[in-house]
């Protein structure tokens, strides 16, 4: 993997305008499971919620139906608040303080980049770190959900009180996505991390780029075409191979 690393370094190196587009295998190295891996969120059997999918139970229609099932499940399984940071993510912090990355987009809730230090980072599928009134929209902040001791918690206006989460049958965050496929269309570097481009339509954001070099750094092979084809792809966890460029 030497002379990959070298390359990517290189690639690297003669950039200016560097987006990081990542998913959830970004954040397994800090201990947060995955989506569908053999170990991943979906695969976890838990008696509770037997009888209901993953794809429910983070659903808009979850959470309309039986929110006291939507917000055990979201308890249970996403809170990251003690979560840390891994190499991956204080890399890209790195880079963004040296003028060299443009943004990072993100698919994870977690918000371990922004822990991590990073200040460009859009979060096409929303965020566990706020929380909000579905009736009059005052917002709450990141504990709230979890500190409540309410089943379904409320605001003192009768409301929901919901994460700023994208859910299952819900449209992404207008904002977040304009901001990021801008910054992916005026991107020289486009390195894809941690993803298997099979959320859509979030995969489809990287086809907006038109820059000189696309990088793939997965810890399995990327099996999807990318268009323009990729210069370098790198079969290694992400903070494994961050943490090499970070150590020279």
């Amino acid at each position: 993997m030497d002379a990959s690393i070298e390359r990517l370094r290189e690639i690297i190196d003669g950039s200016d305008d560097i987006v990081f587009f990542g998913g959830a295998g970004v954040s397994t190295e800090s201990g947060i499971p995955d989506f569908r891996s053999t170990d991943g969120l979906y695969n976890q059997h838990d008696v509770r919620f037997d009888g209901y999918s993953p794809e429910y139970l983070l659903s808009h229609s979850c959470l309309m139906r039986e929110p006291e099932v939507f917000y055990e499940f979201y308890r249970q399984k996403l809170d990251t608040r003690t979560v840390k940071p891994n190499a991956a993510h204080y890399y890209l912090a790195k880079l963004e303080r040296a003028g060299k990355l443009r943004a990072v987009v993100t698919q994870n809730i977690d918000s371990l980049h922004q822990r991590a230090g990073s200040r460009r980072v859009y979060e096409i599928h929303g965020t566990t770190a706020r929380n909000y009134c579905a009736k009059c929209g005052k917002e709450y902040d990141a504990d709230y959900i979890f500190r409540s001791k309410a089943a379904v918690p409320r605001c003192d206006c009768g409301g929901l009180i919901r994460p700023d989460v994208t859910l299952y049958e819900e449209s992404l965050p207008y904002e977040a996505v304009e901001k990021a496929t801008e910054a992916i269309r005026g991107a020289d570097t486009l390195i894809i991390g941690g993803t298997s481009l099979r959320v859509y339509p979030a995969a489809s954001y990287i086809h907006y780029f038109r820059g000189a070099h696309l990088v793939v750094v997965n810890r399995e092979h990327l099996d999807v075409p990318l268009r323009p084809e990729r210069d370098l792809e790198i079969n290694a966890p992400i903070g494994q191979v961050f943490s090499q460029l970070d150590a020279d």
